[in-house]
């Protein structure tokens, strides 16, 4: 027996002021929101897809582009509201400039570059040995985080609003002037217990580097490319992942690690408040993502604390 298709009537409405901005007929019951805000973009060039929240009702959620037309609890004449987001800017772009002007700038106090330090200092180096490793590990961070994001990040999501970017930018940069400010400042001094403080912390932050960057190509791997599917991440073979019986997020773990050591190695007051206003915000993730588990898989590990292993 041949099931006629029945097509749906898709009305979209502006969710401020419920103005009609566009009716598609005949629409297939298994396209996508994606596809539909495909067709609303024919109509209006101004709102490309990755502009577009489309949701069931004015002020409710977003709907995911992969959701089905005829999955969702509407008729065969279905309305849909729309919000504008913004314009957008790619994750990767994001990333790249955010990560860029940190190493950059940070490069620009080591070598002295005029205007910074008084003239007599111009393009001279520090004596002290901990000056120079503190810019070969600041840099590091920096190129791994660059590296990541073009050869490893799989991102959900593609798009953010372009004013995150300026926000973003404030941060790490000023952040990262400031602190070479004073680390590659003439007069800086050395930590107080010498050399074993540096060695130790030297320690501490390559293993929280190389922690940090195991967790990242773990979760990379539970992604397949093109693909949003989530899944819980577990321990691998490699050891620096078995954190994952402990807490949700261990890339953050590891993040704090390394801006731990790099102000101890540095001993300087400048990165200490980096290393803890980068805690808060990466606590608040931390706690966002691990709800999200909770809510999505209902065989979540219960051990798991978000960000600190039984405390936080």
């Amino acid at each position: 027996i041949n099931r006629a298709v029945v097509f749906f009537e898709v009305e979209i409405l502006d969710a401020k002021t419920k103005d009609k901005l566009c009716f598609l007929d005949k629409v297939e019951p298994n396209a996508t929101i994606g596809e539909i805000k495909s067709m609303f973009h024919k109509s209006h060039p101004q709102w490309y897809p990755a502009r577009q929240s489309i949701r069931l009702d004015p002020k409710g959620k977003s709907l995911k582009d992969e959701d089905v037309l005829q999955h969702l609890p509407v008729g065969t004449t279905a309305t849909f509201y729309f919000r504008d987001l913004g314009a957008q800017i790619s994750w990767v772009t994001v990333f790249l400039t955010e990560y860029t002007g940190p190493l950059v700038i940070y490069l620009m106090f080591y070598f002295r570059v005029p205007f910074i330090y008084a003239p007599k200092y111009d393009f001279t180096t520090s004596k002290h040995w901990v000056v120079h490793l503190a810019c070969m590990c600041h840099s590091f961070h920096y190129v791994k985080r660059l590296l990541e994001t073009l050869f490893v990040h799989r991102f959900s999501h593609g798009t953010m609003p372009l004013r995150n970017i300026f926000k973003n930018c404030t941060y790490y940069w000023g952040f990262a002037a400031w602190m070479a400010y004073y680390i590659n400042h003439p007069l800086y001094t050395p930590p107080i217990y010498g050399e074993q403080q540096i060695r130790l912390a030297l320690i501490i932050f390559l293993f929280c580097q190389i922690g940090n960057f195991s967790i990242h190509v773990a979760l990379r791997n539970l992604r397949p490319p093109g693909s949003k599917t989530r899944k819980i991440p577990y321990p691998t073979k490699n050891p620096f992942t078995w954190i994952f019986l402990l807490v949700s997020c261990p890339n953050y773990t590891y993040e704090l690690g390394s801006w731990l050591g790099f102000t101890l190695m540095t001993q300087c007051l400048p990165v200490a408040f980096f290393t803890l206003v980068g805690f808060i915000q990466m606590t608040v993730w931390a706690k966002g993502k691990h709800r999200s588990y909770l809510k999505e898989f209902r065989d979540y590990p219960p051990l798991r604390s978000p960000i600190l292993p039984f405390i936080l």
